[in-house]
Parts: structure tokens; C-alpha cells; sequence
């Protein structure tokens, strides 16, 4: 009797435990399946040849960033806005390691759209042999790709030298890419037919990429409109907004600071469409800013530390810390939102006032004209 009453109650325990666990994976589940945990990604890697003539491609990119980064942060995906994810790599270099290939990761797939403008910012130019299979497959093997079919996976190489150099075949590389889900589109910086007899167009072709030849040394070019010194204030205005915390809260912030003058070393057109990134969705800081961090349903104001906190809000309780989150939450709002009323006319006021398609043959109409594309087949649309 003794015996079955003990295994009764063993019985019972070890269910309880069983139920206690699978409760547990089921919260954890409804955990991971909470909004913002699935998202759809586009994740875009850059690819650019760094070797001594493609100052001009640089000088591109740098001055089109932000420009490219508008048009996606318009995506749309079965009514919901996927999650942006940007990754740069510098090949064809001789200040690179030669035994790497002359390649290096600058900066892996991310969402924080400051640090890609530093990275971008920081590259020069050197002589250097240049492996596009090679990069390539780095590409492949080195970034966080998404395993999702559903999630739109691009890589853009750009160069002048022939794609088939390197001791690795582009055509091997480009399959395997295809096999991930990845596509391969490719820029020529030349004449578009010399392109195609260098293998450029047949790298695309592979993965169901684009080809795109372009002219590296034109200079980008910008209309100003009566709303750029408006939306200029509001983007300082806007950075008064964002209250860094944590260890690396202050150098975060400092660098946004850098990339805004970046951006306006080619003039108040690209500060504009910098401070127009800003006021979008996919311009996000949760990793230094409280007042992003505290979108996040984990955010727990008291599990910050008070070292970790800025100054002024130093000796708060945690209810005057969320009533002050929350101001500069309203005011940021309001700055956003009329940065992007003021940017609608903006654009209006562009096509009424521009002659012909400026951008033709240049970096960011590539770009933007292979995503349009590709984006369809994967049930994006991007307004």
C-alpha cells in the first residue's frame, strides 16, 4: 500500500513538473512570438572595390546613402514593415591583408544606420587586385543571413576590373548564393558592354540578379527646395530628443552627431535626406537611446543602472524616469511627423522642378531600380 501511494505521488509530482515545463516553453513561445520578434528583414550587403581608381563610387555611396535608405524604409510586406539590415565590405585593396584576399568586413549586417554612414565614411582608396568570387563567398559565409525564404536577401558588388580574377569561380560562389536564397546583383563601373565580355552581367544572371553598368566619377546631384532649412532646424531639434544611457550611450550619441556632418559635407540636400532616415521607421537606437529602448516590451526603466544613466536624469525615481522618457518620446513625434509632412512637399516640389533623370547611370538608381524588382517576387511593395 505504502509502495503505490509512494508512486502515486511521485506520479503526481513528476506531472506537475512536466506541466510546470511545458508551460514554461509555451510563455516562451508566446515570448518569441510577440509582435517585432519575426519580422520580415531585407538585408542588403554592400560590396565595393576599394582599390585606387573607384574614389568616385565611394564618393557616391557616401553622398547616397540615406537616399537608398528612404526608399526601403518605405517597404512593405503583407501589411507589415519588415526590419532593415545593412552589411558593408571593402575588397580589391592593397592596405588589406593579401593572405584575406585584400577583403574585409567593415561592418556585419545591422540595423544601426549611424554606424554603416562611420564605416562608409572611413574607407579609402588604395591599389589592390580585386576577387569578386572571393568577396563573395566571404559575403556568404560571414553574414548573419536570415534562413527565411519569405525575407528578401540582396548583395550588391560594385568594381572595374574583370569578375572572373581570384582563385575562386564566380560561378561556383553565385550558385551557392542562388541555394541561399541570396541574390547576386552586379555594377560595373565602365562601359555596360565591356561589363558583359568581364562576366559582370553573367555573375548576376546566375542568381536571377540584375546588371547595371555606371558611371563611378559623376557627381551626385541635388535640387534644393524651400523646405531643406526648415527640416535642417528640425533635425537638430530632433537630436535633443535621444537620451543615451549605458557605456557606450554618450560615444553613440556623439557619433550621430558626426554622421549629421557628414552628411552635410555634400551640401543641406543630403543633410536633408539624412534628417528625413531619421524621422522614419527604420532609424531606430534601442542599444543607446531610452527613449527606442523603452518601445521594447522587455524595457524595465528600474533594471537600468544609475551610473548608466545621463545626468540629467541622475536621482529620479523610476516614475519621474518614464514621465521623462515619455516627454521627449512626444517631442521626437512631433519633429518626425513634420519632417515628414515638410519632406512630402519636398518631393513634390523635386519632380515638378527636375528636367531629366539626373540619376541615370549612377549608384543609387541601380540599387533602388534591382530592389523594386526583387522586392515583387517576394510579395514586397515599396510606395
Amino acid at each position: 500500500m505504502k509502495y503505490t501511494i509512494a508512486n502515486k505521488l511521485k506520479s503526481t509530482i513528476a506531472l506537475t513538473l512536466i506541466l510546470v515545463f511545458v508551460n514554461c516553453i509555451g510563455d516562451a513561445q508566446t515570448r518569441s512570438d510577440r509582435p517585432g520578434k519575426d519580422k520580415k528583414k531585407i538585408q542588403l550587403a554592400l560590396l565595393l572595390d576599394t582599390s585606387n581608381s573607384m574614389d568616385g563610387l565611394i564618393e557616391q555611396a557616401k553622398s547616397q546613402l540615406w537616399s537608398i535608405v528612404n526608399e526601403l524604409a518605405k517597404a512593405k510586406c503583407d501589411n507589415t514593415l519588415p526590419d532593415l539590415q545593412i552589411a558593408l565590405y571593402e575588397y580589391g585593396n592593397d592596405n588589406l591583408p593579401m593572405s584575406e584576399g585584400y577583403i574585409r568586413l567593415v561592418t556585419p549586417l545591422t540595423s544601426d544606420l549611424d554606424e554603416i554612414s562611420k564605416d562608409l565614411f572611413e574607407l579609402t582608396t588604395n591599389g589592390g587586385d580585386e576577387f569578386c568570387g572571393q568577396v563573395i563567398a566571404s559575403s556568404l559565409k560571414r553574414l548573419d543571413w536570415s534562413s527565411s525564404d519569405k525575407d528578401l536577401k540582396l548583395i550588391f558588388i560594385a568594381g572595374n576590373e574583370p569578375f572572373t580574377q581570384g582563385k575562386i569561380n564566380y560561378k561556383t560562389v553565385c550558385t551557392n548564393a542562388k541555394e541561399k536564397g541570396v541574390v547576386v546583383n552586379t555594377i560595373f563601373c565602365g562601359n555596360f558592354d565591356e561589363g558583359i565580355r568581364t562576366a559582370w552581367k553573367d555573375g548576376a544572371v546566375i542568381t536571377g540578379g540584375k546588371y547595371f553598368s555606371i558611371e563611378q566619377n559623376r557627381k551626385t546631384v541635388y535640387i534644393p527646395s524651400p523646405y531643406d532649412d526648415r527640416i535642417t532646424k528640425l533635425n537638430s531639434l530632433l537630436n535633443e530628443t535621444y537620451i543615451p544611457y549605458g557605456h557606450k550611450g554618450r560615444q553613440k550619441k556623439a557619433n550621430q552627431s558626426a554622421q549629421d556632418a557628414n552628411a552635410m559635407s555634400y551640401g543641406a540636400a543630403n543633410t536633408v535626406q539624412r534628417a528625413v532616415s531619421k524621422s522614419s521607421r527604420v532609424y531606430k537606437n534601442k542599444s543607446w537611446d531610452l527613449v527606442d529602448a523603452a518601445e521594447e516590451e522587455e524595457f524595465d526603466v528600474a533594471e537600468i543602472a544609475e551610473e548608466q544613466l545621463p545626468a540629467e536624469m541622475k536621482g529620479m525615481d523610476d516614475k519621474e524616469k518614464l514621465e521623462f522618457i515619455e516627454k521627449n518620446k512626444a517631442e521626437r513625434n512631433e519633429i518626425q511627423k513634420e519632417i515628414r509632412e515638410l519632406n512630402a512637399k519636398r518631393v513634390q516640389y523635386i519632380a515638378e522642378h527636375k528636367k531629366e533623370n539626373n540619376s541615370e547611370g549612377m549608384l543609387d538608381n541601380a540599387i533602388l531600380m534591382a530592389i523594386q524588382e526583387q522586392a515583387k517576387a517576394k510579395n514586397y511593395v515599396i510606395e
